[in-house]
């Protein structure tokens, strides 16, 4: 058999020009000058095909927090790949060890069910949330992203501000019925929250809220007055953990900020890099979706083809083993606030009227003088000059998707900020 031809970038764009909508894979198309194809990851590098090495921020949207290839989690997934990648309708032993222990783990569980992706997770959320409470209106906040299905695509990414209650299609092809179940508030305004869902209780099922949204903090006692409305209207929590969870603190955000939702999702991290995600919550709510159950009017239909799989949970739970250590999260956030420290030292350095930000080991670069709190500090920011910093970056080997937030993982050491300031100096000085 004839050797098979190595494919270059310039090939392989050329393919997916052809087969893949604007060469892509989802949301985000990188422009022609500084898009490239990878092959693969090591700790918090990446290699492409040609074989320049970039330094990873984007961490697999953060669910990457021990870097790529971590030898324990490789390690896990290829021992289960050898006794079964999938099976699909019944138990498999590892899921049911993993839902142990993130039962033990998380706050809010005191069951949990399988999804396979955040997405879904959230979707399933609201689903139990409505046939919990047999209401059908969900109240989220603008700006906030909870997936890619149809409820959830409501001023995520809103054009102008000022679109509450029903905000904007985030998408063509969008149902008007999902946009009228849903409210939008803006985010870290309690009293604006309050007042909705007084005059919506009786048809409102949950509020469900990023604890971090996207970049943005929860200002504090935020988290605490979402727990006391919904508690004193009858109304649901929920948390959209799949960002923050296990990666905030080992727990989640629930731990950190002390607020246990009634509901929450779960991806990214869990998931160990695989195909897994869940929902956490109280027992009488989850116990909806009991299979055994079917035909009943309250019966909340889970099912997917990968929910629970084995190799998913296995790598999950090397990667669940290696945070429970004693200091890993200190040593993490205690590296992601020296790393921002230093990157805003470059940017004043330069005169650029930007900040680095973080909450934990989540940051960016935001072209804005304070934190923001809102999603009109976000909008107010100037997003061209932040997606020109960051294009200049990418460029010269550091990866973080232009104008998103970013990711520290376990695996970023001296090195790599070292490489990272360098080439945060040759950016600046390029767009100054």
């Amino acid at each position: 058999m004839d050797a098979k031809p190595e494919w270059t970038g310039r090939d392989l764009f050329a393919l997916a020009e052809q087969v893949l909508p604007g060469a892509g894979l989802g949301g985000y198309a990188l422009p022609e000058d500084i898009r490239f194809v990878f092959a693969e990851g090591q700790g918090a590098r990446l290699r492409d095909v040609e074989g320049r090495e970039y330094i990873d921020y984007v961490g697999g949207a953060g669910a990457l927090i021990l870097g790529h290839s971590h030898p324990a989690v490789v390690e896990a997934a290829q021992r289960q790949t050898a006794r079964g990648m999938h099976m699909f309708g019944t138990l498999n032993d590892v899921a049911i060890r993993l839902a142990e222990r993130l039962v033990r783990d998380i706050p809010c569980a005191e069951k949990i069910v399988y999804a396979t992706t955040g997405s879904e997770a959230t979707a399933y959320a609201m689903r139990l949330a409505r046939a919990f409470t047999g209401r059908d209106l969900i109240l989220k906040f603008e700006g906030a992203y909870h997936g890619n299905h149809d409820y959830a695509l409501t001023s995520t990414f809103p054009r102008a501000l000022g679109n509450d209650p029903h905000g904007q299609d985030d998408t063509a092809g969008r149902p008007a019925g999902t946009r009228e179940t849903m409210l939008v508030a803006p985010y870290n305004d309690a009293e604006a929250v309050e007042r909705l869902v007084k005059r919506h209780k009786d048809s409102l099922a949950a509020i469900i809220v990023e604890p971090v949204q996207r970049i943005i903090p929860a200002k504090p006692g935020f988290l605490q007055a979402l727990r006391r409305i919904c508690d004193e209207n009858a109304v649901l929590l929920i948390f959209d953990e799949v960002v923050t969870g296990f990666r905030l603190a080992y727990g989640g955000a629930q731990v950190h900020y002390a607020v246990t939702p009634d509901l929450a999702s779960f991806g990214k991290v869990i998931g160990g890099g695989g195909p897994l995600s869940c929902v956490a919550g109280r027992a009488e709510i989850l116990d909806l979706s009991d299979p055994r159950r079917k035909g009943a009017p309250d019966y909340v239909y889970f099912n997917g083809t990968l929910h629970g799989n084995p190799v998913a949970a296995a790598a999950t739970e090397a990667m669940l083993d290696v945070l429970a250590e004693p200091g890993t999260y200190e040593r993490l956030n205690a590296y992601a606030d020296r790393a921002c420290a230093e990157c805003q030292k470059v940017l004043d350095r330069h005169g650029l009227p930007a900040i680095a930000e973080n909450t934990g080991s989540l940051w960016q670069i935001l072209f804005m003088t304070e934190r923001p709190e809102t999603q009109a500090d976000m909008m107010a920011g100037d997003a061209a000059a932040m997606r020109r910093l960051d294009s200049e970056c990418m460029k010269r080997g550091l990866y973080a998707l232009p104008g998103v937030r970013r990711f520290f993982s376990t695996a970023h050491g001296e090195a790599e900020l070292e490489d990272s300031l360098r080439i945060l100096d040759e950016a600046c000085r390029a767009v100054a």
